[in-house]
C-alpha cells in the first residue's frame, strides 16, 4: 500500500513537471527557431513552436533517474535514456534545421545500437506456432534495428493533427502497461511502472497540444515517443512468440496501417517511399468533411479498437488469434478503400466483392477483357 501511494505521487510529480516545463519549452522553441511555419503540407495557419516533446523527455527522464532506477533496480534504464537522448537530439535538430530521411534514420539507428548492445534489449528467439522455438542468431541485431526504426517512424508519420500522436501514444502505452503488468513475467511490473511514468509525462503536456494546440510535439517528441514505445515493446519480445509480436503491432495498428498504406500508395504512384504527400489517414478524413477535432477523435476511436483487440489476443487461443487477425485485416482494408487512402480508384477488395455479388457486372468486366 505504501509503495502504491508513492508511485501515485511520483506519477503526479511527473505530470506536474511536464505541465510546468511545456510553456518554458514553448519560449525556448521560438528562441532557437524550432518553429513550424504555415505551408502547403501544413495544417496550421500561423507559425507554431515545435519541440514540445522536450518537456515530455525531460520530465520522464529526471524522475526516472531520480527515483525509479534506484527503487526498482532497472539496471539498463540509463542506457535506454541514452538511446532516447540520441533520438531527441536528432528530432530537435530536425525541428530547427530540417534533416533529410537518411540523417534521421542514422540517428535512430545509433540509438538502436545503444539499446541492443548496452541495454541488452532486442529479439533473441522466436516461437512459431505448431513449429516451436527458433534461434534467431545473427538476425537478432537487424531485426531489432528494423523494429525500432519502423515503430519510431510510424508514430512520427501519424503526427499530423493537434494532439493526434500524443493521444495515440497514450492509448498505446496504457494498453502496453496493462499487458506488461498482467502478462509479462519477471520485470513486467517494473516495465509497467516505467510505461505509466511516461504516460504521466505525456498527460502533463497534452492540454497544450490538443486542438487548438499552442505547441507541437515536433520530431523531438514524435520520434521520442515512437522510440520509447518500440523499446518498451521489445522488453516483452526477448523470447518472441506469435502473440507477443502481434500484440504491439495491433496496439500501434493506426500508425502502422497509415505507414504501410503510405508505402503502397507511393509505390503505385512511382514515388520515393520517403516522399511527403497529403494522403495520410488524417488528411483523408479532413478531405471527407471531418472537422479537425472530429478527425482526431475518430482516429482515437480506431486506436481504442485496435488496443481492445490486442488485449483479447492475450486471452485467445492460437487459432482464435489467427482468425481475429484475419478478420481485423479484412475490416481495415474495407475501411481504407472506403476513405481512399491508397487512391480513390484503388479498391481491389470492394471491386472483388462487387464482382462476386453482381452477375451483370461480372459479365461486363469479362467483355471488356475480351475487347
Amino acid at each position: 500500500m505504501g509503495f502504491t501511494f508513492q508511485f501515485i505521487i511520483r506519477l503526479f510529480l511527473t505530470m506536474l513537471l511536464s505541465a510546468i516545463l511545456t510553456p518554458l519549452i514553448k519560449l525556448l522553441a521560438f528562441k532557437i527557431g524550432a518553429v513550424d511555419a504555415p505551408g502547403e503540407r501544413r495544417i496550421n495557419q500561423k507559425t507554431m513552436p515545435t519541440a514540445g516533446g522536450l518537456a515530455i523527455f525531460l520530465s520522464f527522464s529526471l524522475l526516472a533517474l531520480w527515483e525509479f532506477s534506484s527503487v526498482l533496480g532497472f539496471s539498463n534504464l540509463s542506457f535506454v535514456l541514452l538511446g532516447a537522448l540520441i533520438v531527441v537530439v536528432t528530432g530537435l535538430i530536425d525541428d530547427i534545421k530540417e534533416l533529410n530521411p537518411r540523417q534521421k534514420t542514422l540517428g535512430i539507428t545509433l540509438a538502436s545500437l545503444v539499446i541492443y548492445f548496452w541495454a541488452d534489449i532486442g529479439f533473441h528467439t522466436f516461437s512459431i506456432p505448431f513449429i516451436g522455438v527458433v534461434e534467431i542468431g545473427w538476425l537478432s541485431l537487424p531485426m531489432t534495428i528494423i523494429w525500432i526504426l519502423a515503430i519510431t517512424n510510424a508514430v512520427n508519420l501519424i503526427d499530423g493533427l493537434d494532439g493526434l500522436a500524443a493521444g495515440i501514444s497514450i492509448i498505446a502505452l496504457i494498453t502496453m502497461g496493462l499487458i506488461s503488468y498482467f502478462f509479462i513475467p519477471g520485470n513486467g511490473v517494473v516495465l509497467a511502472i516505467l510505461i505509466f511514468s511516461l504516460i504521466a509525462a505525456i498527460v502533463g503536456f497534452y492540454p497544450y497540444n490538443f486542438y487548438p494546440a499552442t505547441i507541437y510535439l515536433g520530431d523531438t517528441g514524435a520520434l521520442f515517443l515512437g522510440f520509447m514505445i518500440a523499446v518498451f515493446s521489445l522488453q516483452g519480445l526477448k523470447n518472441a512468440t506469435f502473440i507477443s509480436v502481434m500484440t504491439p503491432m495491433f496496439i500501434l495498428g493506426v500508425p502502422i496501417t497509415d505507414t504501410v498504406y503510405a508505402m503502397i500508395r507511393r509505390f503505385f504512384n512511382k514515388q520515393s517511399i520517403s516522399s511527403p504527400d497529403k494522403m495520410h489517414l488524417h488528411h483523408r478524413l479532413l478531405s471527407l468533411g471531418f472537422t479537425h477535432r472530429g478527425a482526431v477523435l475518430t482516429i482515437y476511436a480506431m486506436a481504442l479498437v485496435f488496443s481492445f483487440i490486442a488485449l483479447l489476443m492475450n486471452y485467445a487461443s492460437t487459432w482464435a488469434t489467427v482468425l481475429l487477425v484475419l478478420s481485423t485485416l479484412i475490416g481495415m482494408e474495407l475501411f481504407i478503400e472506403l476513405i481512399g487512402l491508397v487512391g480513390e480508384n484503388r479498391q481491389p477488395l470492394m471491386k472483388g466483392l462487387k464482382f462476386i455479388g453482381n452477375r451483370k457486372y461480372r459479365q461486363e468486366i469479362l467483355e471488356k477483357r475480351k475487347k
